[in-house]
C-alpha cells in the first residue's frame, strides 16, 4: 500500500488531499480532474460557468443544467425554505451588493439593500426534475451556492476514493475536512482543529476527534469589512440585508456528510449559542460546537469526550 498527498490551489482556496491505497497518484489525479470540472460548472466568480449562465439567462426562460448542479440547487432550495433557516441560496444579489472579501467591498445604502431584499426569495427558483431546468421567476435573481458547494465536492471526491478501495483518506476543501479510515498516525480517530476565531488562521481553540465524518466551521472572522470603526462580517440575514448579529463567533458542525456540515453551519448560524446547542442536541445525526463572542466554548452532548479545548 502507498500513500500520497497533494495540495491543489483551486476555487479560491488550497485543497489538501491525502490517501492510502493502490494506484494513489492516479486516483488523486482523477479527483483533481473532478474538482476542475466542478469549478467550470459551479464557479460563482466566472462569467462562463453554468451557474453564471443561470443569472444571465434563467430569468427569461428555463435553463437546463448538469445533473450535479441541478441536484445541489434542489438540496439548497429545500433547506432554504425550511422555517427559520438562515441558509438561502437566492442570496446572490445581497452578496454581490456588499462584496465582502473582495477589493471593492462596501457598506451599501439602506435603499440599495431594500431593493435587493425583494430578490432573495428561494420560492422563486422554479425547478423541473424531469428536464433538469432552473427558472428564476424574478429578473435580477442570482443563485449563490457558496455556502454548500465545497461540502458537496468533498463528498463526491471521498465517494470516488471509497469506490476505488482506498484504505484511508482525508479531503480538506479549505475548511471542509472529511476523513475515511485510520489517520496516518495509526489511530482510529483523526484530530481536527477548530479555528480560534480571535487568533490568526492556524491557531486552534479545540481539537475534535472524528472517524468517517466531516468537520466544518463557519465564523465571523473569515471575511471582514471595516468601515468607520465598525466591522461587518460575511454571514448575512436575508431578512435584514445586514450581517447577522448574535453571540456566535464560530459554529462547527460534525456530521457523516460534508454537505450536511455546510447546510447546518449556515442554517443555524442566526440563532444564539444556547438555541443552537439545544436544537442540535435533538438531532441524532450531527454534533455542534459553538465559540461565543466572549470566548466561551459550548458543544452538544454527543461530543462529550471527543472535544479537547486548547488553553491559551
Amino acid at each position: 500500500m502507498n500513500t500520497f498527498t497533494k495540495m491543489i490551489p483551486l476555487m479560491g482556496t488550497k485543497i489538501s488531499i491525502y490517501i492510502e491505497g493502490e494506484n494513489v497518484e492516479e486516483l488523486v489525479q482523477e479527483a483533481e480532474n473532478m474538482l476542475f470540472r466542478y469549478e467550470k460548472v459551479f464557479s460563482a466568480n466566472s462569467d462562463y460557468s453554468q451557474l453564471a449562465m443561470l443569472k444571465q439567462e434563467a430569468a427569461s426562460h428555463p435553463l437546463q443544467v448538469d445533473r450535479e448542479l441541478y441536484d445541489l440547487i434542489k438540496i439548497g432550495k429545500e433547506h432554504s425554505l425550511q422555517e427559520d433557516s438562515f441558509l438561502n441560496i437566492a442570496i446572490g444579489p445581497l452578496i454581490k451588493l456588499w462584496r465582502i472579501g473582495f477589493r471593492e467591498a462596501q457598506v451599501p445604502k439602506d435603499t440599495e439593500i431594500k431593493e435587493v431584499l425583494a430578490l432573495l426569495s428561494p420560492e422563486h427558483i422554479q425547478l423541473d426534475d424531469e428536464q433538469h431546468t432552473v427558472y428564476l421567476l424574478k429578473r435580477g435573481m442570482e443563485i449563490d451556492l457558496g455556502a454548500i458547494a465545497k461540502g458537496y465536492f468533498a463528498d463526491q471526491v471521498m465517494g470516488f476514493f471509497k469506490k476505488n478501495g482506498v484504505i484511508s483518506a482525508m479531503v480538506d476543501m479549505g475548511g471542509n475536512v472529511l476523513v475515511h479510515g485510520d489517520s496516518p498516525s495509526g489511530s482510529n480517530y483523526w484530530n481536527v482543529g477548530i479555528q480560534n476565531p480571535f487568533l490568526p488562521r492556524g491557531n486552534a481553540a479545540a481539537l475534535v476527534s472524528i472517524r468517517e465524518q466531516s468537520v466544518v466551521t463557519s465564523g465571523i472572522y473569515e471575511r471582514v469589512l471595516e468601515k468607520k470603526g465598525q466591522q461587518y462580517h460575511h454571514i448575512f440575514s436575508s431578512k435584514t440585508g445586514y450581517p447577522i448579529e448574535n453571540d456566535v463567533a464560530s459554529l462547527t458542525i460534525i456530521a457523516d456528510r460534508s454537505i450536511d456540515c455546510d447546510i447546518y453551519t449556515t442554517q443555524l448560524f442566526g440563532l444564539d449559542a444556547v438555541s443552537i446547542i439545544h436544537k442540535v442536541n435533538q438531532m441524532k445525526h450531527i454534533g455542534a460546537a459553538v465559540i461565543t463572542t466572549d470566548g466561551s466554548l459550548a458543544y452538544t452532548d454527543n461530543l462529550q469526550g471527543k472535544i479537547q479545548p486548547i488553553s491559551g
